[in-house]
């Protein structure tokens, strides 16, 4: 039985007959998977990320709660996201992407909205961590029903629409959340931004199905065009036994610790940049809102550059690494600007965002590219898993140094270290076509 390491793609991807065919067909498939896919996930990081706001907005005062520990309550959904990611994955393969994420939405929905009630820290934490427990398995889940509707040459731009859930999100919450804060209170904003999760839950039941031949809206011809070609994709990998081979591979490994180390660099941007740049500029939350929104509008459109050139070249890797390079490098140049010169440190800080969020489509893109159906949904809930870890990292230890120095200068170096070492390590990734 040869390895993961070992086994080789095929070395013209457009070989197949029905994968020629699949670039063009079914175009139903993404009007009418692609806005529930991004609006899921969308909801998913409205409710993880907006404990930002309200830490900038007095949640620590009216709970007594220090700066230290706000980092670390912050940061402990991932905690519960990093245990539950690869059990989640797992079901959501043998069994079903449809019945998991509508009972999460249900239930983070309602745990978002908890989040506006809670009295005391013990509650707040119980809270966060159950919040992260509950979206655990979105992400892979999601991840496996893309690959269950998408053939490779399709894959990175709809795995970039899911991503973008994430970016897209935060620019707007970033606005909303400021009035809403504004207008009523950082409780309010949790009730008020928690609700719509629960009631997508019933639009997502309705129109999610797992497989394509359990729709009416494809032609049997289509349905069979995509069969053949998912199919023949499988043809080309290596078999893998079971999910220990492939969580001990060297490939997944590796992807595991790129994935960490990136989550960093991430997480601590997402989590503390109101706080960074309401310490920076010394500005309202209105303003603080605006002016977070604006690294997201530059990830969105680097996402979407990114995954059309991945998909169009069917390259991965270098699509991915020098990104993070240049992540890394814009985090260590707002950093050395400072805050005496803030606009130019925030323009280096607004593209250190765009390079980190870019990568994503290709990234998620590899992996069923490289591990056989029976096991890359479980790899990719493992990946995530080491993502959410990172994120707890990151998130946690940003938010600490900011609150120990009272400047984001500790935390720009740190986030730069993780970046960087995230892009070395995905260079050194032996990816064999």
């Amino acid at each position: 039985m040869s390895t993961l390491k070992e086994h080789a793609l095929p070395l013209d991807h457009a070989s197949s007959d029905s994968q020629v065919k699949a670039k063009g067909f079914a175009p139903k498939r993404w009007l009418y998977l692609i806005p529930i896919i991004f609006i899921t996930y969308s909801l998913a990081y409205l409710d993880r990320a907006n404990y930002g706001f309200a830490s900038a907005a007095g949640i620590e005062q009216d709970l007594g709660i220090t700066k230290g520990m706000s980092s670390l309550i912050g940061a402990l959904f991932f905690l519960g996201y990093f245990f539950f990611q690869v059990p989640g994955a797992i079901y959501a393969q043998k069994y079903s992407v449809r019945k998991l994420v509508f009972w999460s939405l249900i239930l983070w929905g309602f745990c978002a909205m908890a989040t506006g009630l809670v009295t005391n820290i013990p509650m707040l934490m119980f809270i966060r961590v159950s919040l992260g427990v509950v979206e655990a398995a979105v992400m892979p889940a999601m991840l496996i029903f893309i690959s269950n509707w998408f053939t490779r040459k399709e894959r990175s731009r709809a795995n970039t629409f899911l991503v973008l859930g994430n970016p897209v999100t935060v620019l707007w919450m970033s606005v909303v959340s400021g009035y809403l804060i504004q207008a009523w209170g950082w409780r309010e904003m949790f009730v008020i931004e928690g609700a719509p999760a629960v009631l997508w839950a019933f639009v997502w039941w309705r129109m999610a199905r797992d497989k394509p031949e359990q729709v009416n809206w494809l032609t049997q011809q289509e349905k069979a065009q995509l069969a053949a070609t998912l199919a023949a994709e499988q043809k080309g990998l290596a078999q893998v036994r079971n999910y220990r081979q492939a969580f001990t591979s060297p490939v997944v490994i590796q992807l595991c610790c790129v994935h960490a180390l990136w989550s960093i660099g991430v997480y601590g941007f997402i989590m503390w940049l109101p706080s960074i740049i309401k310490q920076a500029a010394v500005a309202d939350i209105v303003t603080v809102g605006w002016l977070s929104a604006v690294p997201y509008v530059a990830a969105v459109a680097a996402m979407l550059a990114v995954s059309w050139a991945s998909d169009k070249t069917q390259q991965r890797k270098h699509f991915v690494w020098p990104l993070l390079a240049l992540g890394a490098l814009a985090f260590l140049g707002s950093y050395l600007l400072g805050s005496e010169h803030f606009w130019l440190s925030f323009v280096l800080l607004t593209l250190a965002g765009a390079a980190l969020y870019a990568p994503y489509g290709p990234f998620f893109a590899l992996i069923p590219e490289i591990l056989p159906s029976n096991v890359f949904g479980g790899a990719m809930g493992l990946i995530n898993a080491c993502g959410a870890l990172g994120a707890f990292v990151g998130s946690w230890i940003v938010g600490y140094l900011i609150g120990l120095t009272g400047n984001p200068g500790a935390a720009y170096i740190f986030m730069f270290a993780g970046v960087l070492s995230s892009a070395i390590l995905m260079a050194w990734v032996k990816i064999r076509r």
